[in-house]
């Protein structure tokens, strides 16, 4: 047993040493939107900003407002009101009545074969005019020259794809457990650095901002090749990466921000139809993803004070390890360093959503997502 002990803190801490150094090598080469030098107008090329919307009355004016007072020449924002019940509607007409800058398409249905968010997104593409696209949502909020540095770098870096990490407005203490731990998956199960060179087949799509020449988009099928994907953020990045095209990731912790969910609860339910999607709602696979989450992020944290010799050598490395990789996320996120404490925590809330996510799925026999059901034998088949 002693043995077997030693051999499996050996492995977990090997596996979080490697994860640190990739980490350590790979985060730097992430440029910063703001370092990034603003285009001049006349360098400007056309930008569409386009968002889906349904029920955001709440959120939406706040994000609009950003949208149509940004630093830049020639852009337009072209809003898709997905079926909305409450007042997203007369917000986007009334505002598009006072801006030429803002274009509405008003959905009423939704064809068969389609999820409502792509669909939308579909349809604010075929509103549109620019030159590039860039994919967002209705509650993001951008500062005013990003579109100028973002355009900037991705014609500096020769990028047909730009995704930018963002940051994620966190006020609670379970929010920022849950969303630091989050990060720090995210970094380490995308790798985001591997998506800027061309050689790999690595890919990263963030919802916030995704930004894409029109022809590439076109190229690579639009949204009709994501119709029935869950994750259309991820897989846009993943099209044109296979389509041969060039895609990048940038840091804009300043300049892209949202407010996601507030409190844990609805961050556990409103992540209840994404994760088993990204497992392509196979059972293994998720029961791979949450063993690998118990067997790395806690259980170093609660065997460490029942090993021995080495086992316990091993393990306080795995623990210090783990330790320094959350506080560096958390640092890089703008929240403190000892949220890192909280790392099994945050792992045992991560652990919990792709659990949930994984039965409700099964039990429901698909997901609701903006008010329709959408059968998992569907899902399963529009999986990109």
């Amino acid at each position: 047993m002693h043995s077997f002990l030693i051999v499996l803190t050996g492995v977990v801490a090997l596996v979080w040493v490697l994860n640190a150094i990739d980490i350590l090598r790979g985060v730097p080469k992430l440029p910063s939107i703001s370092n990034i030098a603003p285009l001049e107008d006349a360098d400007c090329p056309a930008v569409s900003i386009l968002f889906a919307a349904r029920d955001e009355e709440e959120k939406l004016p706040g994000a609009l407002n950003k949208f149509l007072a940004l630093d830049y020449p020639r852009y337009e924002v072209v809003a898709a009101d997905d079926r909305s019940e409450d007042g997203t509607a007369e917000i986007l007409d009334r505002a598009a009545r006072s801006n030429p800058r803002l274009k509405v398409a008003h959905i009423s249905s939704l064809p068969a074969g389609w999820l409502g968010k792509p669909h939308a997104m579909q349809q604010a593409y075929e509103h549109s005019s620019g030159d590039w696209l860039v994919f967002t949502d209705a509650d993001v909020h951008f500062s005013p020259n990003l579109l100028r540095r973002a355009v900037a770098l991705a014609q500096r870096e020769r990028w047909d794809h730009l995704t930018l990490l963002s940051s994620v407005e966190m006020h609670s203490v379970g929010e920022k457990i849950a969303l630091t731990f989050f990060g720090m998956g995210f970094i380490i199960g995308v790798r985001p650095w591997r998506t800027n060179d061309p050689h790999s087949t690595g890919y990263a799509g963030v919802g916030a901002f995704q930004l894409i020449r029109r022809s590439t988009y076109e190229a690579i099928g639009m949204h009709r090749r994501l119709a029935m994907e869950v994750v259309d953020d991820m897989k846009l990045g993943k099209l044109v990466k296979e389509g041969g095209f060039r895609s990048g990731v940038g840091k804009a912790w300043n300049e892209v921000r949202v407010r996601w969910h507030a409190g844990v609860g609805n961050i556990v339910r409103g992540t209840t139809k994404n994760f088993f999607a990204v497992s392509s709602y196979n059972p293994w696979l998720a029961c791979v993803q949450l063993g690998m989450v118990l067997l790395l992020c806690v259980l170093p944290w609660v065997a460490l004070p029942f090993l021995r010799g080495w086992a316990l050598l091993f393990g306080a490395i795995a623990v210090g390890v783990i330790i320094a990789t959350h506080a560096g996320v958390s640092i890089e996120v703008g929240v403190s360093p000892l949220y890192a404490l909280t790392e099994p925590l945050g792992a045992l809330v991560f652990a919990w959503m792709i659990t949930r996510s994984t039965i409700v799925t099964l039990w429901n026999g698909g997901i609701t997502w903006r008010g329709t059901f959408y059968p998992l034998e569907e899902l399963r088949r529009g999986v990109v």
